[in-house]
């Protein structure tokens, strides 16, 4: 699998960690997605996400965009197992973008969560806090 150098895929935590910088923008999330299900198709199951939006400058998307990312992905897990997503964020902006996806995505497999302490989010993700650490 072809990771990008914001990636990080812990295997035996099963743990996939992004932590973006720049401008989150809808070719990066994207880029994201399809990475997701690449991972998925090559090893064979699914890992918990932890994305870190703590070092991004800007956000250029829209809640219509998000909306449909959020349902997209509240689709492509129906009937499948469980996986938690955890976002560590420290900007209202971004915050509310969050909210959004975790609203769309409530009552499915895919569990999101926001958080603005890693020890917290590492604790809900039941992986040690080493491996949310910023690089």
């Amino acid at each position: 699998m072809n990771l990008i150098p914001e990636i990080d895929l812990f295997d035996e935590a099963r743990l996939f960690v992004w932590r973006p910088t720049g401008v989150l923008n809808e070719d990066k999330v994207n880029q994201i997605l399809a990475l997701l299900t690449e991972q998925e198709k090559t090893l064979g199951r699914s890992y918990d996400r932890f994305s870190d939006l703590s070092q991004l400058d800007a956000v250029d998307l829209t809640f219509k965009y998000v909306f449909q990312v959020a349902l997209y992905r509240r689709l492509t897990r129906a009937g499948r197992e469980e996986i938690k997503s955890a976002f560590f964020v420290t900007s209202p902006e971004v915050a509310r973008y969050i909210k959004l996806h975790a609203m769309v995505t409530d009552h499915s497999p895919l569990v999101v969560a926001m958080f603005d302490d890693r020890l917290k989010a590492a604790e809900w993700l039941s992986v040690s806090p080493a491996l949310l650490a910023p690089k």
